[in-house]
């Protein structure tokens, strides 16, 4: 049976963690691991929600499946077991997230990590009591293919005029886009304020307060 409230769609990074400089400093050892050109920091924040082997496509685009492979068993191995970057929760989005469960609306995760990178830090933060279906780039199309918020859509039972998605990137607002869901962005991860309004989000947040008091206009004319 669904629940009475929405569906509110959250992208990971960038959005509920501040994982920008790992994600970074990762990208940049698997770079120099594999011999390849350096990047600008700028170069590398800017793929942050795409997929990992579309990410890496896009910083070299001349490169073949060999060094995408070799690329992503480097990241994936400092992501997951080497690099120390903290990665922390934003402050106040796990309140937020418990005062969403409590009101009632269904919670899920669209994200450009994979399913083992977000099971680690789901475990680790002990946000995934939360969520109530996530889906990964390598479970789908990356974003923004409508895919992940259409398989999420699926397995819950909403219609895309009951859902939300906020993400910190223009490849969330698209993605919500292509999906016929409406998409709310927030500034304070990866991508700009004024990059995230061009891509016609609702709005675009500054903070986790803002997105809090947000959020409350939002779903009380919804409800």
């Amino acid at each position: 049976m669904s629940k009475p409230g929405k569906l509110i769609v959250f992208d990971w990074d960038g959005t509920l963690m501040d994982s920008e400089a790992r994600i970074v400093a990762c990208l940049r050892e698997a770079i120099r691991e594999t011999g390849l050109p350096e990047r600008s920091n700028s170069e590398l924040s800017n793929i942050i929600g795409l997929g990992l082997r579309e990410a890496l496509q896009t910083l070299y685009p001349e490169g073949d499946d060999s060094i995408y492979d070799t690329l992503v068993s480097h990241y994936r191995h400092h992501f997951l077991n080497v690099d120390p970057t903290p990665s922390p929760v934003f402050d106040g989005a796990e309140m937020l997230l418990q005062k969403l469960q409590a009101q009632g609306h269904y919670l899920a995760i669209a994200t450009g990590k994979g399913r083992h990178g977000l099971d680690k830090v789901l475990l680790e933060t002990g946000l995934d009591r939360y969520f109530d279906y996530t889906r990964c780039a390598d479970e789908a199309f990356s974003k923004p293919h409508p895919q992940m918020l259409l398989d999420i859509m699926t397995q819950l039972g909403v219609e895309a005029g009951s859902t939300l998605m906020i993400g910190d990137t223009e490849y969330d607002i698209k993605m919500a886009h292509n999906a016929r869901v409406a998409a709310l962005a927030v500034s304070y991860g990866v991508h700009d304020h004024t990059r995230l309004l061009e891509a016609n989000p609702l709005d675009c947040v500054t903070s986790l307060s803002e997105l809090d008091n947000w959020l409350d206009n939002y779903l009380s004319h919804a409800a």
